[in-house]
């Protein structure tokens, strides 16, 4: 864990920024954290303890790339805008403990990094596809800590009978424990979004429950793309017919006139069960 470095603020952020021409883009959902309070919120979240290797997704300038350099034996810091990666260069010169990686973190193999940890300030436009494919591909990385998209983030924390409940919901509880730890204001950021966000923890599970997750993942889907419709009817194309569906539904214990957002992780997993 190396001291403590000067974190950057608005004033600074914008100064680095101009040096190299370098302008927030809203095509790549560039909003850049330059509260410090919020950067420190975050990292205590995390609960990291010094001794773990910490990939951080969309680093942008760098404002949390240097809170979490105080915080982690080492970090590696993936950033896809190429201009960015220069700012972010001069940001941490003279910080040994950080890597720099130029690369599209959608095409990252999370799988092959020697990681303990996630932490960073997605990009909303990727927040759920990159913490599923983390999930899924990196059962070395035990913990994830992002800011997200308010609807995003409560999308991944819900609970079954919520509005925000969803696939998304169902997938992230297989795998792990989710809530939402913080409220972010849009103050925090840099230009200022037109969203509210959150701080999301997640927490793997030693082992996810049994059962077929390709299979599982099918199902959630299935029920979830058409919300307002029983589930004997959304699950009626997956599994064949109507009275199909209603045949897996009632070995699974489940009522033929439910809908999805009314199924909770087990539910789902004993329809994984009734189909096989």
């Amino acid at each position: 864990m190396t001291p403590t470095p000067s974190l950057l603020g608005a004033r600074r952020l914008r100064e680095v920024l101009d040096r190299h021409g370098v302008r927030p883009r809203k095509e790549l959902g560039q909003n850049f954290v330059i509260d410090p309070n919020t950067i420190r919120k975050v990292i205590e979240v995390a609960e990291l303890s010094g001794h773990e290797r910490v990939v951080e997704v969309g680093a942008g300038p760098g404002s949390l790339t240097l809170g979490l350099t105080a915080a982690a034996r080492e970090v590696l810091a993936v950033e896809f805008d190429r201009c960015l990666v220069a700012v972010l260069k001069e940001t941490l010169e003279g910080v040994g403990n950080v890597e720099v990686l130029q690369q599209d973190a959608m095409k990252l193999d999370f799988g092959s990094l020697h990681a303990d940890a996630l932490v960073a300030n997605l990009p909303y436009n990727i927040a759920t596809p990159l913490v599923m494919s983390v999930l899924q591909q990196a059962p070395q990385i035990r913990r994830l800590t992002v800011m997200v998209q308010r609807e995003v983030g409560e999308r991944l924390a819900s609970c079954p009978g919520s509005k925000s409940y969803g696939q998304a919901s169902v997938m992230v509880r297989y795998f792990a424990h989710a809530r939402v730890a913080g409220r972010v204001s849009r103050r925090a950021f840099w230009p200022i979004p037109g969203v509210d966000s959150v701080i999301v923890d997640i927490v793997r599970r030693d082992q996810p429950p049994e059962g077929d997750v390709d299979l599982l993942a099918g199902i959630v889907r299935a029920a979830f793309a058409q919300r307002r419709k029983t589930l004997r009817n959304s699950l009626a194309p997956l599994m064949g017919s109507t009275e199909r569906s209603l045949e897996v539904l009632k070995r699974a214990g489940i009522d033929g006139g439910a809908r999805a957002e009314e199924i909770g992780l087990d539910g789902f997993l004993e329809l994984v069960r009734a189909w096989r």
